[in-house]
Order: C-alpha cells, then structure tokens, then sequence
C-alpha cells in the first residue's frame, strides 16, 4: 500500500505524522472488519518470521494473529530456535531470512540489531521492541487515546517513571510527531536522552506539540488525560537495581491520590505487564524482599474503572496488522 509499501517499521522517527495517522486510520478499519467478521486476507500466501531474542505475551500473539487474519504464514523463531549472533552474524541470518520470508518481526536487544535486520534482509523489518524504541507499543496506545478522546492533538500525557528506554523514548518522539502535550515526570537522571529531547523538541516546533520533563508528580499531572506508566525494572537488566529503582520511583507511583489530581476524563494506560498486586512471582518475590504490595501502579488503579488497559492491549493486535498490511499488501 503506497506509500508503505517495502518499508521497514523501525522507529516512528522514520515516519511522519501524515503516515502515521494513516496507519491508524488502516489500523481503525481493519479493527472494524475484525469486529464485523469481515474477512481480510490482504496478504493471502506470504510467509513472515518471528524473531524473538526477548519474550512477550502481547507482541507474539498480537503477530500471529494478526499474520493470520491477512492471510500469512508465521514462523515464530525464539532464542533457542536461531543461531543469529552466536553461530551465525546478523547480516548473515538477514540475508537468509530474506531469501524465505517477505516479512521479519525482530523482538530483543539493541537498535542497532533491527537496523542491521532491515540493511541485510532485502524485505520489511517490523521492530517488535528493542532496548531504545516500541513504535508497535506507540501506534496502539495512539489508537486506543484517539478512541477515548476522539482526537490525538492537544491530549495531555503523563508519563511516570524510568522514561530513559524504549518506552519514554518512544512515547515523547510519538506525542511530539503527533501534537500531544507530553511530559516525562521522574527524578531527573530518568529523563530520556538530552540529544533525542533535543531531537523531539525540534520535531515539537513544527507539530505544535509540548513535551515537558517534571520531577513533581503534582505538578506534572495537572489536567493531565492520560497517566501512563511501565515496570521499573525492564527485562534482562540485574536484579541489582530493584532496590535503587524501588527507592527513586515509589513516589511516581501511579495511585487513586493522584489520579484524582488528573483531569475528570483522565484515564489510565500501561503496556503491560504490570506489577500491580502479588499474583506473579516476580511481585511476591519483591514483596518478601521490600514489603510493597505493588511497584508502579495500584491495584485499585489498575482495575479501576478509569483503566483502559486492556483496550490498549487488544489494539496492539489491529495496529501491529495494519503495519504489516502497509509493508505487504499488493
């Protein structure tokens, strides 16, 4: 689907807020024909590989599916299934991955690893998540805010917490590509990247968006529509830091106190999983070391009727089959 069509999904920098409403849009309508039982094989007979060097419930299944219903053949490749990086180079793999698939999803480490993907490969690469960037997490949290609100231009934003990694990067570049009002609020070593801030603000000047960087949890959420938060410790980082992380970020904890402090229509969003009670392993095991009951977020917050979640979660399934139609679709 021009213009889309052979292109990589790797960073939203990549993309302009012309495209990526229109991948909304697409993701919008392909949502409707899902919902309506409405057939939609745009890709009948393409094959599509599944790189995981990282696991994930949500991005997996939000693939295959979404292969599925375009009417594709996944191949789902996790880090026991390749030998991508240890026998064999990343330009290596492409170029053979290339040969069989008109499609890589890549789900793992560095940036640079997707991008070496998309320079080998010869076919689109759809980033997955890596540590730097999560434009599929971005795309469906864009659609389930214009869902809400109707609109995404001029929606305040919050993000609380670790704003360093792919998320905060990915979440301040969208706003400032798409107009929002964004603010990063933590202490200040958690702020993104002074050269990619500076990057958004230069791409803010010409969309009109604000992006701001907060250390007051009050302040920051003043008329604020969406509270958006993520764990605090991400995955394959040591468990080290959890004390150092629990300690600077237990006062941006979103609560019930300061989403009432947001705008009455405020809601609030996670990309999941959240640590929001006891039920994992992980979240008793922090329990039994630290006496929380809850890292980023409270359960009253999270099951509250203000929390759209799981919307969220579902979108990455319609977002994530629009991108591939775009590249693929005839």
């Amino acid at each position: 689907m021009k213009p889309f069509t052979g292109r990589s999904f790797l960073t939203l920098l990549d993309y302009t807020p012309e495209e990526i409403e229109a991948l909304l849009d697409l993701a919008a309508s392909l949502k409707q024909k899902k919902q309506s039982g409405k057939k939609h094989r745009l890709c009948k007979g393409k094959n599509v590989a599944l790189l995981f060097e990282k696991t994930s419930t949500r991005t997996r299944c939000a693939f295959e599916v979404a292969a599925a219903d375009l009417g594709m053949h996944a191949v789902y490749l996790d880090p026991k299934s390749s030998q991508m990086g240890k026998k064999e180079s990343i330009a290596d793999t492409a170029r053979v991955l290339g040969r069989m698939f008109d499609g890589i999803e890549y789900r793992g480490y560095g940036q640079e690893i997707v991008e070496d993907l998309a320079r080998y490969s010869g076919v689109p690469v759809w980033n997955g998540l890596t540590n730097e960037y999560h434009p599929t997490q971005i795309l469906a949290d864009f659609l389930t805010i214009r869902e809400v609100f109707g609109k995404l231009e001029g929606v305040k934003l919050v993000y609380f917490g670790d704003a360093r990694y792919n998320m905060g990067n990915s979440l301040m570049i969208g706003c400032a590509k798409m107009g929002l009002h964004f603010v990063a609020c933590a202490p200040e070593k958690y702020f993104p990247d002074a050269a990619l801030r500076d990057k958004c603000k230069a791409i803010a000047s010409e969309t009109g968006a604000v992006l701001e960087f907060l250390t007051d949890p009050e302040e920051a959420v003043k008329d604020a529509q969406v509270l958006y938060t993520d764990v605090w410790v991400s995955m394959g980082e040591p468990d080290e830091v959890w004390s150092e992380r629990i300690a600077d970020l237990t006062p941006y904890r979103v609560t019930s106190w300061l989403m009432d402090k947001a705008a009455p229509d405020a809601v609030f969003m996670h990309c999941l999983p959240a640590f929001h009670d006891l039920k994992t392993s992980i979240g008793r095991e922090v329990y039994e070391k630290f006496g929380i009951d809850c890292m980023e977020v409270t359960d009253e917050v999270f099951e509250g009727p203000r929390s759209i979640v799981f919307d969220e979660a579902e979108n990455r399934l319609h977002t994530i089959k629009a991108v591939m139609a775009a590249s693929l679709a005839e």
